[in-house]
């Protein structure tokens, strides 16, 4: 029997240094389980920090429908690198505007270059219940309890349609990322387990950012994290509404508008194309 995936092509990207897939099953009445999400990021040169699964639109005034799978099959609602490798893959089918649907809501794309996008990754959500938290809490200063050795005692809470914990430190290079990373992912406050930031503010217009994604690791790259930061800095009087953000892997302008929106823009290279064949499953 063929594999929808038999001979299917598959593109290698990156977002400022985030690691994407993408994976375009338009047409294909076909949803990737999470084993096989795994077995493709387990093949030689597909690693990957998130994997982009295009799907057709559930509404006519759509695009797309995305699909956003973690290294570890576990599936996000947001991934702002991923998205604007999407829009860069859609913008060559003529297309530099989109409406993409996503199980958090409608993303909007906008071409400003060849290779620099922006994505409109909708409003904050800053209530305990919508990141979500263990317990009702200020959001803007949580203390994480019980403590992690090693880890700061308090964080700012925000998602972007995926939960982030913020933590504002004086340097980000003596934090031991994969060590206390895991720890708190997995912590008791988070239903849903965090994405773990550690964000060093360098001045009112620029912060050097850290990264431990949920469901994959240390990152050189998270655009919904780098949005969550800015929100978090911004509340806290820390910045104004609009910031540099620094990662591992390139930079990304965040600014957070005056419609409550939040707009990332920031760059996307295509590294190659592959097909998948159905021997890929024999390592599930």
């Amino acid at each position: 029997m063929t594999h929808p995936l038999d001979n299917h092509p598959i593109l290698r990207m990156n977002g400022a240094g985030n690691e994407i897939l993408v994976l375009d099953l338009r047409g294909e009445n076909y949803i990737l389980p999470p084993q096989e999400a795994c077995a493709i990021g387990a093949l030689p040169g597909l690693h990957f920090d998130q994997l982009m699964v295009l799907h057709d639109p559930i509404s006519s005034k759509d695009d797309a429908f995305m699909r956003i799978y973690n290294l570890d099959g576990s599936q996000s609602a947001a991934c702002g690198n991923g998205t604007r490798c999407v829009a860069f893959v859609l913008a060559r089918e003529g297309k530099p505007q989109l409406h993409l649907e996503t199980e958090a809501g409608q993303i909007r794309t906008y071409q400003r270059t060849d290779t620099i996008f922006t994505v409109d990754m909708g409003p904050p959500r800053l209530n305990w219940r919508e990141i979500p938290l263990a317990f009702a809490t200020d959001t803007l200063d949580v203390k994480l309890i019980p403590e992690i050795q090693d880890a700061p005692t308090h964080f700012s809470a925000v998602s972007m349609g995926n939960p982030h914990a913020i933590f504002f430190v004086e340097n980000v290079k003596f934090i031991d990322l994969e060590k206390i990373g895991p720890l708190i992912e997995n912590h008791s406050l988070f239903p849903e387990r965090a994405n773990v930031s550690f964000a060093q503010i360098i001045n009112s217009k620029e912060i050097q950012l850290r990264v431990w994604e949920r469901g994959t690791g240390a990152t050189k790259a998270c655009g919904s994290a780098a949005c969550a930061t800015l929100v978090a800095a911004a509340r806290s009087k820390r910045t104004g509404l609009e910031a540099l953000i620094h990662l591992p892997g390139g930079d990304l302008q965040i600014k957070w508008k005056h419609d409550n929106h939040v707009e990332m823009t920031g760059p996307v290279e295509f590294e190659f194309e592959t097909r998948l064949n159905k021997n890929f499953l024999e390592t599930i």
